[in-house]
């Protein structure tokens, strides 16, 4: 089962909200909030084994709010959140992780930090397997090992 179908429509639209408290968008920065559509599918994709922590701290959260964190109004919202916040222990720790890592790792979100869309190391250089020629000039040093004292 996919963890998409392990949280309950609710559950997701909760998900969205909180995401979007979390991160808002930014016209400013040219930047979609983590409530965005594609940055939600990466969540609930991506959940894995943080899917009953992120379940508990929907619940939680909809336990605090008294009916689905989405349906309040901003203001109640908020004082909601500010309670979670102050009580929710691990299970607030990991909503916020999982938000923000799926948004971090959205292409928008990267190119508005001036970062490059690939792996930092080899710098798009593909290296073949079993070439071990870069290691030539660590093996011309020689050993560095010193007798203990």
């Amino acid at each position: 089962m996919s963890d998409a179908k392990q949280l309950t429509a609710a559950q997701r639209a909760d998900l969205r909200t909180v995401a979007a408290m979390i991160v808002p968008a930014s016209e400013e920065y040219k930047v979609p909030g983590a409530d965005d559509a594609v940055i939600q599918a990466d969540m609930l994709a991506t959940l894995g084994r943080d899917t009953a922590l992120v379940a508990q701290a929907l619940d939680h959260l909809a336990q605090l709010a008294g009916k689905p964190l989405a349906e309040l109004d901003e203001a109640r919202r908020d004082a909601v959140a500010q309670e979670f916040r102050s009580r929710g222990g691990a299970t607030a720790a990991t909503l916020v992780r999982v938000v923000l890592q799926c948004y971090y790792r959205d292409d928008r979100v990267l190119r508005s930090l001036g970062l490059e869309l690939r792996a930092p190391f080899p710098k798009g250089y593909v290296l073949p397997d079993g070439d071990w020629s870069l290691l030539d000039p660590v093996k011309a040093r020689g050993g560095t090992l010193r007798g203990a004292t």
